[in-house]
């Protein structure tokens, strides 16, 4: 399993602990074990221009994922097949701001955006009520099991 972090936010992170995570994710949904996955960690300003390159939006956003290989979840008995699943940029600055709105640690929110996004690059998505409803529920499910806590975070609602 290849997870790389690449921290150019400036922000101090617990980069193992998104990583331990990843992994967690990549066994409950059975990615194959070699799929390749990228973290990149920016400031603001690099996340707008990201947030402009990839979706044409003005602004720092959160998270922002990648897609390489569209790979999907795969089941016990066939895993997703061997390839990249892609990359993911998390802004710590924006996540910092929303962990004080909700209520939580930036850390969690830091997992929580990495769980989101790791969620997006395996095809789920939430435009919709009924994709919204099963993506959010699945990330709950993931996110609240690593944790080890029964209670999910106030913004995995």
């Amino acid at each position: 399993m290849s997870i790389e972090v690449n921290n150019e936010s400036g922000v101090q992170v617990d980069e193992a602990q998104l990583v331990t995570l990843s992994r967690f994710i990549f066994e409950r949904l059975y990615i194959h074990p070699q799929a390749e996955l990228s973290i990149l960690l920016v400031d603001e300003p690099t996340m707008e221009k990201l947030h402009i390159e990839l979706m044409d939006e003005p602004g720092a956003t959160d998270v922002l994922s990648v897609p390489m290989d569209e790979l999907t979840p795969g089941t016990p008995d066939k895993p997703t097949p061997q390839g990249i699943l892609g990359d993911i940029a998390i802004c710590p600055q924006v996540a910092e701001v929303q962990a004080r709105n909700a209520g939580h640690t930036t850390q969690e929110e830091m997992l929580l955006l990495t769980t989101h996004g790791i969620l997006h690059l395996l095809g789920y998505d939430h435009a919709e009520p009924e994709e919204k409803e099963e993506m959010f529920s699945l990330q709950r499910e993931l996110l609240s099991a690593f944790l080890g806590k029964d209670a999910p975070l106030e913004t995995m609602q």
